[in-house]
C-alpha cells in the first residue's frame, strides 16, 4: 500500500521561502511520477511541479524560477523548495503520485492515484 505524507508547511512572510517534503512508503512502481499541487479554499487543485523517476522535472509557468522540485531516492522523499512566495490566500499543498507511463497530462489532478493529506502554507505581508 502506498502512503504519501507531506510536511514542512507553515507561515511565512511574502518573499520568503519554505521547503515542503513528501515522504513515500510502499512502492508506486518502478516508473512513477510525483507532483505537488496547491489548493486554496473554494478553488480547484492546481499543479505546481512534478518529478519523474529519471529525475526529469516539470513546472507550471507561474512557479518557474521560484520553485524547485527534487528527490532523495534513498529516503523515498520528494521536496518542493519554494522561494519568493507571493502574498496570497492560505492554501493546502498536496503531493500526489501515479504510475508511469501514463497518457494523461502531468498537471491534471484526476490523473493521480495516490495523495497525501496535505500541509498548509500561509503567506502573509
Amino acid at each position: 500500500q502506498v502512503q504519501l505524507v507531506e510536511s514542512g508547511g507553515g507561515s511565512v512572510q511574502s518573499g520568503g521561502s519554505l521547503k515542503l517534503s513528501c515522504a513515500a512508503s510502499g512502492v508506486i512502481s518502478t516508473s512513477h511520477r510525483i507532483a505537488w499541487f496547491r489548493q486554496a479554499p473554494g478553488k480547484e487543485r492546481e499543479a505546481g511541479a512534478s518529478i519523474y523517476t529519471d529525475g526529469s522535472t516539470y513546472y507550471v509557468d507561474s512557479v518557474k524560477g521560484r520553485f524547485t522540485i527534487s528527490r532523495d531516492s534513498a529516503k523515498n522523499t520528494v521536496y518542493l523548495q519554494m522561494n519568493s512566495l507571493s502574498l496570497e490566500a492560505p492554501a493546502m499543498y498536496y503531493c500526489a503520485g501515479r504510475r508511469e507511463p501514463h497518457l494523461g497530462s502531468w498537471y491534471g489532478p484526476s490523473k493521480y492515484d495516490f495523495w497525501g493529506q496535505g500541509t498548509q502554507v500561509t503567506v502573509s505581508s
